[in-house]
């Protein structure tokens, strides 16, 4: 039977509290706008003055500590379902080391992090592996089952919509299956990780600016190129996750009963590590040989395009010496339809791959461009430029 308790008025609108049912046979608690007439007609005209009233919604994360009422503002971040309990979380203890590795210490800090202090900036985690049954997506149904209904789970394309208000105010959003090749999508990841503001988009509404905590979870069957990550990135925590030896069906369910041990493990563990950045870990601490790998692909199928690009001019021009700026290796690489680098990328590898060094003032050079058809003209420009040679670009090529 309906109650009082199931009916809220925010401002001017009513809104009713609904269990919706998934396929998985669980419920998601929604809450839907209600009609004023339809509630008359229900209940009768004296319930309406039995509604609670707020002004408005807000948004505070909290996990151990939560208020569904603030001021007069309705918290909309959904309740911690789960209640500590003691006892031994092994089998989670177990798959945790699984994921984590040598680095389990700091996945227990991150995990008690989400758990205690929402608010904390972390990095953006990633599970990559080529190999079957490792357990990667496991981890996400975990993560799910922990913080209920302040964690979703998207797809690339969830990600990139502008869409995004079912999950701008999620404490966790994890992408399974990730493949986001694309620079801007690199971009945006990166600058979400560490915003304080996000501006969320509905269908048929106004963007709001709102305050942002998520904190996101990447697992991808692709170890080299499912993010575009530039040297020097400090943002990204990325994991190997080797094969599970057996495939164990219960899994699962066995770590969702233990979930109870886990937040009492967890509220009851020191941390290891103490806040030494804005995403609490430091680069050094979550450095792995997969990070490395993925920055190594990046950066040497770059190093490789601009490479050959230099050696057509050449070619076409039959030069043996190549002056250019930053500005020109974007251009050409545009030209080419390589869309996916930015000047910083390009300076990077310029810089502190190859190691060239700007002329030291603003001076006259042969600027090369690319015509729509692809044939190659000259222009004078000026500007800081930088010179290599053709037998240097070889070698370069050759590495």
């Amino acid at each position: 039977m309906e109650t009082v308790s199931q009916y809220i008025r925010i401002g001017t609108i009513y809104y009713k509290t609904v269990k919706k049912p998934l396929a998985s046979g669980d419920f998601m608690v929604m809450l839907i706008s209600w009609s004023v007439e339809c509630i008359k007609q229900d209940h009768g005209k004296s319930f309406l003055s039995e509604i609670p009233r707020y002004d408005g919604f807000c948004f505070v994360p909290s996990h151990l500590q939560y208020q569904r009422i603030i001021g007069n503002f309705y918290n909309k971040y959904y309740p911690f379902i789960h209640v500590s309990k003691a006892g031994q979380p092994m089998r989670t203890l177990e798959y945790l080391q699984h994921i984590f590795g040598d680095q389990l210490e700091y996945g227990l800090d991150y995990l008690k992090i989400l758990l205690e202090m929402p608010m904390q900036i972390l990095p953006i985690l990633c599970l990559v592996s080529t190999e079957r049954n490792t357990g990667k997506t496991t981890f996400l149904n975990l993560l799910k089952a922990i913080f209920g209904d302040n964690m979703t789970i998207n797809t690339n394309e969830d990600f990139r919509s502008n869409f995004n208000a079912e999950w701008a105010h999620k404490v966790l959003i994890g992408v399974d299956e990730t493949f986001l090749e694309r620079r801007e999508d690199s971009e945006r990841l990166k600058n979400l990780s560490t915003a304080a503001f996000y501006k969320a988009e509905a269908k048929g509404q106004d963007r709001q600016e709102i305050e942002f905590f998520g904190k996101f979870v990447l697992c991808s069957n692709n170890e080299d190129s499912f993010v575009l990550i530039d040297p020097g990135e400090t943002r990204y925590w990325i994991r190997k996750i080797p094969a599970l030896q057996k495939d164990d069906q219960r899994l699962l369910a066995d770590m969702k009963s233990e979930i109870p041990f886990l937040i009492h493990y967890l509220i009851n563990r020191k941390f290891s590590t103490s806040k030494q950045s804005r995403m609490w870990f430091t680069a050094q601490q979550i450095s792995t040989p997969a990070l490395k790998k993925v920055i190594r692909q990046n950066r040497h199928k770059l190093e490789v395009e601009i490479a050959q690009l230099m050696l057509a001019i050449s070619d076409e021009k039959e030069i043996q010496e190549i002056k250019f700026c930053v500005g020109d290796v974007q251009d050409w690489l545009n030209r080419k339809g390589f869309r996916n680098h930015d000047t910083g990328s390009i300076r990077r590898i310029l810089q502190n791959v190859w190691n060239l060094k700007p002329s030291p003032n603003s001076n006259a050079y042969t600027q090369y461009r690319m015509a729509s058809d692809g044939s190659i003209y000259e222009t004078t420009q000026k500007g800081r430029y930088f010179s290599l040679t053709i037998e240097t670009i070889l070698k370069l090529n050759d590495s």
